[in-house]
């Protein structure tokens, strides 16, 4: 059962801005990578949850800046599940540079369960079930 997981890539140059440096939004869609991939470690992929019926929006983002990342950077996102609920999840991220392991941001990410037309669903007994027994809170392990 992933308790973390880590998802790399390099910085690509449409990722910056006119000086080289990452535009501070790639950084919310890095943790969108993040998130995909520890659910994918976990044995299914958002679109198996959407095709059941679990649909996950984003209701809360925290992100703090610590460095920053430049073109070509080799980049590290260290994800957690930190809480699952009947209706919500928390998520936890390290963006790191790879070859230095610098810490480039942190940041959370709230995410509740909705059905088609928006309103807010719980979700499947087996998601929860998955779900809750992938969380480790925030500072364990660290």
């Amino acid at each position: 059962m992933a308790s973390e997981t880590i998802s790399e890539l390099r910085v690509r140059y449409a990722e910056t801005d006119q000086m080289g440096v990452v535009y501070h939004a790639n950084y919310l869609v890095w943790c969108e990578l993040g998130r995909t991939d520890f659910i994918r470690a976990l044995g299914k992929s958002y679109a198996e949850l959407e095709r059941e019926g679990v649909l996950l929006a984003v209701s809360d983002v925290t992100m703090r800046f610590h460095a920053s990342a430049r073109y070509d950077d080799p980049i590290r996102v260290y994800t957690r599940l930190t809480t699952a609920g009947s209706r919500g999840l928390s998520f936890t991220y390290r963006v790191m540079r790879a070859d230095t392991d610098a810490l480039l941001v942190s940041a959370t990410t709230a995410l509740v369960s909705i059905d088609r037309s928006g309103r807010l669903a719980a979700m499947p007994r087996d998601v929860r079930a998955l779900l809750e027994a992938a969380v480790m809170p925030a500072d364990h392990g660290r």
